[in-house]
């Protein structure tokens, strides 16, 4: 039995999808970040407005990650076999659902940030200004939707560097613009945390623009047009629905997750909890974008290399990922320690959320080893794989079964420091990795879930 694949393809195609996607998550991610680092000069009721307000943003970029997701998992699938016309049926299925379910928490944003926020904390400081924020950056949401179901689309076809140099472009507009709106330059007046908003606005727009021109006009392998958002594929949208359902149902239930662990931190009397929870959320994110677009090239492989129907050769390869995975966690623990003390130091903050930053972050750096492994490995391989519902059971079990119960008894019954109920909030990553291995290495996952799209048409 052959346990590392050989095969020079596969790690040529691991690194040439890898590279950009990371790099074009790690963009993406650049633009919340560079919010949060220049607003991070105002204080602490700043930075805690803006990572609250940004809840609303966790929930809808869950469920449109799961609308990536599914695409992918898809697309890939139908790109194993070259067929791209269902392809181009799934990005209008993709896009249509994200814009609906964007327009939705727009609405609730524009009309009720203050009872979203105060969910989150009692501090009305906090509360002021993260509704200044909110209400600017709820007009953002669709065009976030649109940019990000395009760029999946192009990767779900090998397409990966295209959203590189388009999230590219998004993230100089963004940091342009704080740096000119936030704090008042070229004749701009100061505009603080209103400013962060605006320019995130401008360069949320700009991004969804690029990714819609590029499908539209520039792309060679989809051929998409505009005639395509008008047509559903009713049989494929059974099919979008029905694997793609679970997906979503796991991104809730992970969304539920992040909101509950901003609820329960938030309730701390001390503001430097939340403010340090904020802080080493955006490492987390930072260090987290390389597993992310390893795992989404892993996914796509996975996804091509079923859709050819080449179960032996995935064998060999998910064994090889599942190596990687534990690799790639391990020095993301290192890095993490490593970068800890000079990132901390990039927010003018209390001494309180920085003496917890560093507790957070050395437990991170712990947690990182598992949640690599498994949440990626369950998600580029078993999720990508055709598997989708599985993934949605084990996280439902997981969060509501163990969770949740075990953090309200830290923070209510045992009265637990924040460290306590931080590693409670996350002892998931660590425990679902003896589920992980058990469920990759049993190989059931492998389903082709394409159509032969020829012969129905000639039906």
């Amino acid at each position: 039995m052959q346990f590392i694949t050989r095969d020079k393809e596969f790690y040529r195609s691991l690194v040439l999808l890898m590279i950009p996607i990371s790099l074009q998550r790690l963009i993406t991610f650049g633009i919340t970040f560079a919010d949060n680092v220049m607003i991070g000069s105002l204080g602490d009721s700043a930075v805690s407005g803006v990572y609250v307000s940004n809840q609303m943003q966790t929930l809808q970029t869950s469920v449109i990650l799961a609308l990536e997701t599914s695409l992918m998992i898809l697309g890939s699938q139908y790109w194993g076999k070259k067929d791209t016309a269902p392809i181009r049926s799934l990005i209008s299925i993709a896009v249509r659902f994200g814009v609906g379910f964007s327009l939705l928490l727009t609405i609730v944003s524009l009309l009720f940030p203050e009872n979203f926020i105060r969910f989150f904390t009692k501090d009305e400081t906090t509360i002021r200004d993260g509704s200044i924020y909110l209400r600017i950056i709820a007009v953002t949401f669709i065009a976030y939707a649109v940019s990000q179901i395009m760029i999946a689309a192009m990767r779900s076809v090998e397409t990966a560097r295209t959203g590189l140099y388009i999230s590219m472009a998004a993230l100089v507009i963004n940091v342009s613009l704080n740096y000119i709106l936030i704090f008042g330059k070229l004749g701009f007046p100061a505009m603080g945390i209103r400013g962060a908003a605006i320019a995130t606005l401008i360069s949320r727009v700009s991004e969804a623009l690029l990714a819609t021109l590029y499908i539209l006009f520039a792309d060679k392998k989809l051929n998409f047009r505009m005639s395509d958002f008008l047509h559903i594929d009713r049989t494929l949208m059974k099919d979008f629905i029905r694997y793609g359902l679970p997906v979503i149902g796991g991104q809730v239930v992970w969304a539920c997750n992040l909101l509950f662990n901003t609820r329960i931190l938030g309730s701390f009397d001390n503001a430097g909890v939340i403010t340090a929870t904020s802080i080493v959320g955006q490492m987390q994110n930072m260090v987290f974008m390389w597993t992310v677009g390893l795992s989404s090239a892993a996914g796509i492989i996975t996804g091509k290399t079923i859709g050819a129907g080449e179960f032996d050769k995935m064998k060999v390869y998910a064994r090889t990922i599942q190596i990687l995975f534990l690799v790639i966690g391990i020095l993301s623990g290192g890095l993490v320690l490593l970068i800890a003390d000079p990132f901390i130091s990039l927010y003018n903050v209390s001494s309180d959320a920085v003496m917890y930053a560093h507790q957070f972050a050395i437990l991170y750096s712990i947690i990182v080893i598992g949640q690599t492994y498994q949440g990626m490995g369950l998600a580029g391989l078993v999720k990508s794989g055709g598997d989708t519902a599985f993934v949605f059971k084990n996280d439902t079990i997981f969060v509501f079964l163990v969770v949740m119960p075990l953090t309200l008894f830290a923070r209510y019954r045992l009265n637990a420091a924040p460290a306590v109920v931080y590693m409670c909030l996350r002892c998931d990553e660590l425990l679902k990795c003896i589920v992980a291995f058990f469920k990759i290495n049993s190989f059931n996952w492998m389903k082709n879930l394409t159509r032969d799209t020829t012969e129905e048409a000639a039906a």
